[in-house]
């Protein structure tokens, strides 16, 4: 008699297929790669998608040899094909060794990620040890570099609310500036702002940011050492100088481009924020050095933007926009409000604010200005009264009175009224004949 025994071709391949998934989860653990089964399923599905039949003789109790026929042996036929078995099997073998080529590829690549791809993290974060943008490059630098520089900060040339600046002596015969800031919470957070806007910032009327370390509570930061003192010193200070007004109409003129590149050439554009004569460097050529960004703000479009929620931010007594002041919104007009404030002082001589009198000089020579504006009678007058003195008549009625105007326009108190700063440095090359956007060498006794 024969048997026929029928079984499932899962059974038989139910330990193959675990075996392959034991495979491909060791794969998967060794080399971090993902998960493998969804490649895998339909594969798996394929191959037991159908049963498997086997046919056995048995031998059992049968009749006498004389009266039976001869056993007889009945298979069913098994969809099995070996070809397509082999043809399978080779696949997988060769996915599994592409995989496990790409899982050893990936791990080799993570070992060198902390040397090859640093600089590229750390640049899209903007507070990198090797940024380069335009002219020169941003360094990160170590507390014990630091303190090198400043000679454990033994000499303070600067001071500030929050802030210090000391000299210092960069590699060679350079100098440096170094600026130390008091650490909290919201102060740190400023100083990792102004490092985020410092590295986006290659202009020749901007100071040079060199580099800057975070690895103590103080965040420190370097600069090039700007050796004529600022703006401040040289028209109000205890020894003031005598800019020609040439000079001046130069420093205006180069102003203006500072900010024309902060608003309209940056990638993001910036508004500065805190423009006032103390923020003013001059180089040994009196050339213009615009610095302290530690107001300043990110994507600002040159019309008012209100934000979502207001940030009231007190700026400098005499340089600071009143509608900003009054509502908290901050746009690129709020520097060219400081920008006219600037031009008023060189025009003038006189201080932004007096605090011996409590008094603006944006609302003492308002009068003057409108009357200019209107072009009403004894314009030539007003205009040469208003001069600084100091000059003893040795500047251009008609540059002063274009000057003049365009302080009046800046000082609009609608912030859409006020011209851009493209705007201003077009009107000064139509009407300023002595302006230089860079400075030659003053004579020796020039500006005293």
């Amino acid at each position: 008699m024969v048997t026929v025994l029928t079984t499932d071709k899962s059974k038989v391949k139910n330990g193959w297929i675990i075996d392959v998934s034991k495979f491909v989860c060791w794969c998967q653990c060794c080399w971090n790669i993902p998960s493998l089964f969804p490649l895998l399923l339909p594969v798996v599905l394929l191959l037991s998608s159908s049963p498997l039949t086997f046919c056995v003789a048995s031998p059992t109790a049968f009749d006498p040899p004389a009266a039976s026929p001869a056993p007889s042996l009945r298979t069913t036929q098994s969809p099995f094909r070996p070809k397509l078995a082999i043809l399978v099997t080779v696949s997988i073998v060769l996915l599994l060794l592409l995989l496990f080529a790409m899982g050893f590829l990936l791990k080799f690549l993570r070992r060198r990620k902390p040397t090859a791809a640093i600089g590229v993290a750390d640049e899209e974060k903007g507070r990198d040890v090797s940024v380069e943008e335009g002219k020169g490059c941003v360094k990160r630098f170590k507390w014990d570099e630091i303190k090198g520089f400043t000679k454990d900060f033994s000499r303070l040339i600067g001071q500030g609310g929050f802030s210090n600046v000391y000299l210092a002596n960069l590699s060679g015969s350079a100098l440096g500036a170094v600026k130390i800031h008091v650490g909290n919470d919201r102060l740190n957070q400023v100083f990792k702002q102004e490092v985020d806007i410092l590295t986006r910032l290659r202009h020749d009327n901007i100071v040079k940011f060199l580099g800057y370390c975070d690895d103590q509570e103080e965040g420190a930061m370097v600069f090039e050492y700007v050796p004529n003192g600022t703006l401040q010193e040289k028209l109000h200070g205890k020894e003031r100088e005598l800019l020609p007004w040439k000079t001046r109409m130069s420093i205006v003129f180069q102003l203006a481009e500072a900010i024309e590149f902060l608003h309209d050439k940056c990638s993001l554009q910036i508004v500065h924020g805190d423009i006032k004569a103390s923020n003013i460097l001059l180089d040994e050529r009196f050339n213009c050095k615009l610095c302290d960004f530690g107001s300043a703000k990110m994507g600002f479009s040159s019309t008012v933007v209100p934000p979502r929620t207001k940030q009231i931010m007190v700026g400098s007594p005499g340089y600071t926009d009143p509608h900003y002041l009054r509502t908290g919104v901050a746009s690129k007009k709020n520097d060219v409000y400081s920008l006219g404030v600037i031009i008023l002082e060189l025009v003038t001589g006189m201080e932004a604010f007096c605090p011996e009198r409590g008094q603006l000089l944006t609302m003492m020579v308002a009068s003057n200005l409108r009357g200019i504006a209107e072009g009403g009678g004894g314009t030539a007058e007003t205009v040469a009264g208003m001069v600084d003195p100091r000059l003893d008549g040795e500047f251009d009625l008609e540059e002063a009175k274009a000057m003049l105007i365009i302080v009046g326009l800046c000082l609009q108190q609608s912030p859409t009224a006020r011209p851009s700063a493209a705007e201003i440095l077009q009107t000064m090359k139509d009407k300023i004949d002595s302006v230089d956007s860079r400075l030659s060498p003053p004579a020796k006794d020039s500006h005293r």
